[in-house]
């Protein structure tokens, strides 16, 4: 059965759903909370909770990410960002808070690009990288498609447990007819590490990212709090459809490569206990949050989350956003929540949701019912 709606006499679409579009729907059983398990594996590394930091300078300070690795999470560091450029980027963090009131500031806009116009530093990629590995935390680190070929050897010389390349979308088979491309097959493929790898937003993208060898493919594009590239290049992708495609891609890719396991990872549009749930309802193995946890007092952000495309030097499509503070990173996480909004107490929130409805584990959650229900029609 198709979904695909016509547009026009001359255009065909399929219809999509966001997170806000879907609903999970009670079974027959429950559970108690306490029963439920909500841990995490990827390669060789376990975590407590299925919950990866996003590279983004708001979100992910070294000290930061080393909270969330001993709260039982992987955080990542953006290795193009402010604490790679900067020996002390505290004042521009500090800056950055101050530059307005308004999310849609030209000037702010204008700042940010100065200010990541500063060159990434190698030495400051493995000085930062170290300090994570001596907290005793999983170290991760991300990089985008362009900058992965210049500083790859320095990140693994750091000794980066997991690598991260992470762009507005990635995929298998770029094409330039100016630069070399990076090899994804091969370049993955040399490398003694674990790595995960995205946005895709489709079947087809995720699955060539998949055959690369990949231990992750992350899911999304232009859906996040931060970003404006519906509104600057008309591309986007609803989530609980982009996920259950990429779930779909995964169990293909099982049968084609004799039972090799990728990991799903929703990435954007999760701002709140409720979303992420739904993610995991459509096939996610784990969730890369932003938004919900610059609200951590922890947070560089200081209360404002913003991303790489906030800054980009010639087609900047992502806003510096406010954002409320809710309370430390283990209250946001762990709880126990003072907040009805479902923006504290996150893993609280999906072990309750699936202990109601009867679920043990998160790969027992992914064949949950779910129910079509636009957010425009809820009471």
């Amino acid at each position: 059965m198709s979904n695909e709606i016509e547009i026009g006499r001359g255009k065909h679409g399929r219809r999509a759903y966001s997170l806000d579009d879907v609903a999970i729907v009670p079974s027959r059983r429950t559970r108690d909370p306490q029963d439920v398990s909500i841990n995490w594996q990827i390669d060789a590394y376990q975590f407590e909770m299925p919950v990866i930091g996003a590279p983004m300078d708001s979100v992910m300070s070294p000290a930061s990410a080393i909270a969330l690795g001993r709260l039982g999470g992987l955080g990542v560091l953006n290795l193009e960002g402010l604490w790679t450029r900067y020996e002390n980027p505290e004042p521009l963090l500090d800056e950055i808070a101050a530059l307005g009131s308004d999310n849609f500031n030209p000037a702010a806009t204008r700042r940010l690009q100065e200010i990541y116009n500063a060159p990434i530093q190698a030495e400051l990629i493995s000085s930062r990288l170290a300090e994570m590995r001596d907290a005793g935390v999983t170290v991760a680190g991300s990089l985008t498609p362009q900058r992965t070929q210049e500083f790859y050897k320095t990140v693994l010389a750091a000794g980066v447990d997991v690598f991260v390349i992470r762009g507005t979308t990635v995929s298998a088979e770029h094409v330039s007819k100016t630069v070399e491309p990076l090899n994804l097959k091969q370049f993955i493929y040399e490398l003694d590490v674990p790595v995960i790898v995205g946005g895709a937003a489709g079947y087809t993208p995720a699955l060539h990212l998949m055959r690369t060898g990949a231990a992750g493919v992350l899911v999304g594009f232009g859906g996040g709090a931060t970003t404006t590239t519906r509104r600057a290049l008309g591309i986007h992708a609803p989530m609980a459809t982009a996920i259950s495609d990429i779930a779909e891609a995964r169990r293909d890719y099982m049968d084609e490569s004799g039972g090799r396991y990728v990991h799903v990872i929703a990435d954007g549009g999760m701002g709140t206990s409720g979303d992420i749930i739904k993610a995991f309802a459509m096939g996610a193995d784990a969730v890369m949050l932003g938004s919900a946890l610059a609200r951590a007092e922890e947070a560089p952000g200081q209360g404002w989350h913003w991303g790489q495309e906030a800054h980009h030097s010639e087609l900047p499509r992502g806003d510096r956003v406010r954002l409320d503070t809710v309370g430390p990173l283990k209250e946001v996480l762990w709880g126990p929540s003072h907040h009805a909004n479902g923006t504290s107490n996150l893993m609280g929130a999906l072990r309750r949701a699936m202990a109601t409805t009867g679920y043990s584990d998160l790969k027992a959650f992914q064949r949950i019912e779910v129910l079509v229900s636009p957010y425009q029609y809820n009471l």
